[in-house]
């Protein structure tokens, strides 16, 4: 026999005692296992966890090692895969446009309908945007989000909202320095009109609509008013926005996370009339939670600076950027839908454009701003809040507003 043959030899000998000796580690270790399984149940020893001691540890140390040294009988294992979420389609309109740049971003990545969702994006704007629009899809690809399953860039409204769960209404004329609101829902409402008879057609009647091109709050009673194989509490307006300033000047006058401040309400349209109300509001001080009126301590600034400042803030960012706001608003946007998927916290409301039953004195057949809270992705105006004189005033100048609104705009789309 060659020396060759002699090692082949002795080498197949080695290996093959090598393998019974890890098969009898593992059997005794397995006995022991067992053995101190029993002895900790028999004693019924609940007052410190079962811990084997160190030389019992021995073994599966010397297993391991030998595994690894020899791959020849590796143990396998099988996990059941992880079943995903059912892909929710996503429209937004405008998306080639500044607040659709940041929102398909947000959506992509899981802060809306949840990290473990997957979503297809069916993104639409108008045909000479479509350049754009596809450079967009670029950076979304490049983004590599794994909640993204698929893209859907057109300018077909058919397309856009073809079986969709969700749909961010962004595309709108923006509103530039000096532009009158009258101006703007005359460009506008004719856009929405269409809109809602594209989602009356092509959406699934469960979708969840937030408007957030302006004026946003009489933009969706139009869009709702088209659409009706679909309920109208499924149509909403965003306020959130507003809610987000206002929140935003309560934490920086105290000095507060924002986080620490909640159940700021945005009543009334979306505009200069916009009434917000922090009365039934609260700041956490030191760990508690405190009115915000007595956080605050200064009901001057409150009823008068605090207010102009949120209801002029969307022409303040105007002047400043020579554009409207667009960061803001798709974050805005966001916590909107977010809200609506995912429901309201115990004992918190946002504020939300919806149609208005009647509550608190306000006219019906109109989208009205009030504290909602939400739960099974269905809205519930929180009720029986106590409205002073001086609230009372501020919501009964924004209804006005939006019902001339309302009497413009159907006037616009009969026209």
């Amino acid at each position: 026999m060659s020396r060759f043959h002699l090692f082949l030899s002795c080498t197949c000998l080695i290996n093959s005692l090598l393998m019974f000796h890890i098969d009898v580690f593992e059997q005794l270790h397995r006995e022991k296992q067992n053995h101190f399984d029993k002895k900790s149940v028999s004693a019924n020893a609940v007052s410190k966890p079962f811990r084997t001691p160190s030389a019992d540890r021995e073994p599966i140390v010397l297993i391991s090692s030998l595994r690894a040294w020899y791959p020849g009988k590796q143990q396998t294992t099988t996990s059941t895969p992880v079943k995903m979420a059912e892909p929710v389609r996503v429209c937004v309109t405008g998306a080639a446009g500044q607040i659709g740049y940041s929102l398909v971003y947000m959506v992509g990545s899981g802060a809306v309908f949840g990290p473990d969702t997957p979503v297809i994006l069916h993104l639409l704007d108008i045909t000479p945007m479509m350049g754009v629009l596809n450079g967009v899809c670029m950076e979304i690809s490049d983004c590599a989000l794994p909640c993204v399953r698929d893209v859907i860039p057109t300018d077909d409204p058919a397309v856009a909202f073809k079986d969709i769960d969700a749909a961010f209404l962004v595309g709108a004329m923006p509103r530039k320095e000096g532009m009158e609101r009258k101006d703007l829902l005359a460009a506008n409402v004719k856009i929405f009109k269409v809109q809602g008879q594209a989602l009356d057609q092509h959406a699934k009647k469960s979708v969840k609509v937030l408007v957030v091109g302006n004026p946003a709050n009489t933009n969706a009673l139009i869009c709702a008013k088209y659409a009706p194989s679909i309920p109208r509490e499924n149509f909403s307006a965003m306020t959130r926005l507003d809610q987000n300033r206002a929140q935003a000047q309560i934490a920086n006058r105290l000095g507060i996370p924002i986080t620490d401040v909640k159940n700021v309400i945005i009543w009334g349209n979306h505009s200069s009339t916009q009434f917000p109300d922090v009365r039934h509001g609260t700041a956490t001080i030191n760990g508690q939670g405190v009115p915000i009126f007595d956080a605050i301590k200064d009901d001057a600034w409150l009823k008068g600076e605090f207010i102009t400042t949120v209801q002029k803030r969307g022409g303040a960012v105007i002047a400043a950027r020579k554009l409207s706001s667009a960061m803001s608003a798709a974050k805005a946007a966001c916590d909107h839908m977010q809200s609506i998927w995912q429901g309201t916290p115990n004992g918190t409301f946002v504020s939300m454009g919806v149609f208005s039953d009647g509550s608190y004195n306000t006219p019906e057949g109109v989208m009205y701003s009030f504290p909602v809270t939400i739960k099974d992705k269905k809205w519930t105006i929180v009720k029986d809040l106590p409205i002073d004189d001086f609230s009372r005033e501020k919501m009964d100048l924004s209804a006005k507003e939006l019902c001339e609104e309302r009497d413009d705009a159907i006037a616009a789309c009969q026209g």
